[in-house]
């Protein structure tokens, strides 16, 4: 259905007509800067264009008193005297005449983008627009921000399309307060806000922005606060909230992330909701970075593969310990964190001074730094080996198409086959393999992934007799790593075994879910039972095999669906949405011939980048489900940092 980008250039004429350094860093360039990027590379041409309309008065009052409506309505007429003196009244604001007009058409863009996706118009977008919002309060302009742009389209989607489960996640570097205490007693909004806290040493200063602020009333539970108490903050750091903090949660019901990581917290949330994400611009006062990382989140959205994350993949001990004292906070109310070891860790006292004020920190304060790597891995992810994105999306390779198969328009069903003789050469020490149909089948195979190894290709789907699935799993793992992978991620489903020949050189990460039992026979080589129920497989993908996947930064991924590998459709199709977010999205899947014409649709579809199905009602992870992982994390969290989710304490 396409990506939205809702934009007006009305909305760069407000700026500041005095000196303020504190408000100077607001501009008009934050928005020209972001769309000439996007037209540079081509993004805003791949987009449907919605000009933004204004927000009505009835609209704002979704959220604002009248009374603060009408006196933002008056800055109209003032002078420039009358204007800085209103200023003065609230915290870090600066008023215009023409801030009346460009604040409704911010708030009016996401009503836009709110209507364009929920009708269907578009699968999801972005709203670029100014001033940001999510400071802005019932009654009060604060932090920049007008209206609040955010809450607005939220209240929006509730009246008018009748939504009751609504989730906002705020990755601004300040705390959003203001959406904060609009929607702390509404269960029906789930916020979540990582921010630079520093115990209450950083702007906004609010008691209320830490982890122990979880709504109100009914909304209990419904806010979620994960206050980063040091700076520095990486991209292992946003990704482990994600996996460890917020998905399990929406699933039951001075910062340094690059521009990159921004694609990769878009991935992850594309499989939620139908993938209908409302991206909105609040924050972000560096052109160049505030440029690149808009380019990312909208290359996302389009279905674009996330690039590699750059970097060791290892959370530091400070975001470790947010990321614990925000669990243990929402524990109480919800299940999914309830089975988990959640114990509150001690944290560093607050700093407040006695007037309520927190003391400013000193110039080369504490920077959060991450421990060292064991030397196997680390060695082995310092330079990913990526080519460019290909112009072919997702190939499907099947020995006899299926006339029951539907395929989106720009998925390609492939004709060629690797040269005969090469082919035998690669079935020749399998026996499985000395069948014509298995032959067939391996043929299509090699000619697929050598495909997307050179870069024509950016993901595919090949079939193969289930009698010949282990050893066609053993042959596309012996060409990618001989044909240009330098670290491949295989995630096995069923009854298939680690190649007894393949190398411990630590190129190769083998993930069987299927196993008999939970075993890590060694840092690369990972079993665990398929979970009974889907909270347990949830928890199984979120708290192993993604963070396994992002400690190893795969530059190709296999994901195997053998014999007896017991998946629905929507399950595997999760699986693989997932993993496209590793690897360039350059992922293979390996079918059994005889699965359904359905299956290898919807893997299809996630594979050029649409979102996958839901997956029904939530449920829990039942106890041995939870036993086999935590058993599993115990063993292997030593080896892959991605899998902490509580500091080590020292004595």
């Amino acid at each position: 259905m396409g990506t939205a980008l809702v934009y007006h250039e009305d909305m760069t004429a407000t700026r500041l007509l005095w000196d303020d350094p504190e408000c100077e860093i607001e501009r008009p360039e934050r928005l020209t800067a972001a769309l000439d990027r996007l037209r540079q590379r081509g993004l805003e041409q791949r987009c449907l264009r919605l000009s933004a309309r204004e927000a009505s008065k009835e609209e704002l009052g979704l959220v604002h008193s009248p009374e603060y409506v009408s006196l933002v309505r008056k800055t109209q007429v003032l002078g420039e005297e009358e204007l800085q003196a209103l200023s003065g009244q609230f915290d870090a604001i600066y008023f215009h005449p023409s801030t009346f007009h460009c604040a409704r058409l911010a708030a009016g863009a996401g009503l836009q983008l709110v209507d364009a996706v929920l009708t269907g118009a578009v699968q999801n977008g972005l709203a670029l627009v100014r001033p940001p919002g999510h400071h802005s309060q019932r009654a009060a302009a604060n932090g920049f921000c007008v209206f609040n742009n955010v809450a607005i389209a939220a209240a929006y989607a509730k009246q008018k399309h009748g939504l009751h489960r609504i989730l906002i996640v705020d990755w601004d570097v300040h705390h959003g307060q203001g959406i904060q205490y609009l929607f702390e007693d509404d269960p029906s909004v789930l916020y979540f806000s990582w921010h630079r806290y520093e115990h209450g040493r950083f702007w906004p200063f609010l008691r209320e922005s830490d982890a122990d602020a979880v709504g109100r009333g009914q909304g209990l539970g419904f806010t979620v606060n994960l206050p980063w108490n040091q700076v520095g903050m990486g991209n292992a750091d946003y990704v482990a909230a994600f996996l460890h903090l917020l998905l399990p949660l929406a699933f039951e019901g001075q910062m340094q992330a690059t521009p990159e990581c921004f694609a990769h917290l878009t991935h992850l949330l594309q499989v939620l909701a139908g993938g209908r994400v409302c991206a909105m611009l609040e924050g972000g006062y560096h052109l160049e970075s505030l440029a690149e990382s808009v380019c990312m989140t909208v290359q996302t959205l389009l279905g674009d593969p996330a690039p590699p994350l750059s970097g060791l993949m290892v959370p530091c001990q400070s975001a470790l310990e947010s990321i614990q004292s925000a669990r243990a906070a929402q524990a109480p109310y919800w299940k999914s964190l309830q089975l988990q070891d959640v114990t509150p860790v001690p944290t560093s006292p607050s700093t407040h001074s006695p007037e309520g004020r927190p003391p400013p920190l000193l110039p080369g304060g504490p920077m959060c730094k991450a421990a060292v790597p064991a030397p196997a891995p680390s060695s082995l992810l310092d330079q990913p080996c990526l080519c460019p994105a290909p112009s072919v999306r997702t190939t499907v390779a099947l020995t006899a198409p299926d006339i029951t198969l539907v395929l989106p328009p720009d998925v390609i069903q492939q004709e060629g086959s690797a040269l005969r003789e090469e082919t035998e050469a690669w079935a020749r020490p399998h026996e499985s393999l000395a069948r014509e149909e298995a032959l067939t089948a391996l043929g299509k195979l090699l000619y697929l992934l050598d495909g997307m190894l050179d870069g024509q290709v950016n993901s595919g789907i090949a079939a193969t007799p289930a009698s010949a699935a282990a050893a066609t799993l053993d042959v596309a793992i012996q060409r990618g790593l001989s044909h240009g992978a330098q670290r491949l991620l295989c995630v096995a489903l069923g009854q298939l075994d680690r190649p007894p020949d393949l190398a411990h050189d630590g190129r190769t990460l083998w993930l069987n879910i299927g196993g008999k039992e939970a075993a890590a026979l060694s840092m690369f080589h990972v079993s665990t039972p398929l979970p009974v129920m889907t909270g347990g497989f949830l928890s199984c993908i979120l708290g192993l095999v993604l963070p396994l996947a992002y400690g190893f930064q795969p530059d190709l991924v296999l994901v195997a669906l053998g014999p007896g590998h017991g998946l629905q459709g929507p399950h595997a199709a999760l699986l693989a949405a997932m993993l496209r977010g590793l690897a360039g999205g350059r992922v293979l899947a390996l079918l059994e011939e005889d699965s359904t014409p359905q299956l290898a649709g919807i893997l299809a579809r996630v594979l050029r980048g649409e979102a996958p199905p839901s997956l029904g009602p939530s449920s829990v992870a039942s106890p041995e489900d939870v036993q086999a992982l935590m058993y599993l994390r115990g063993q292997l969290e030593p080896q892959w940092k991605m899998l902490q989710c509580r500091p080590h304490l020292v004595a």
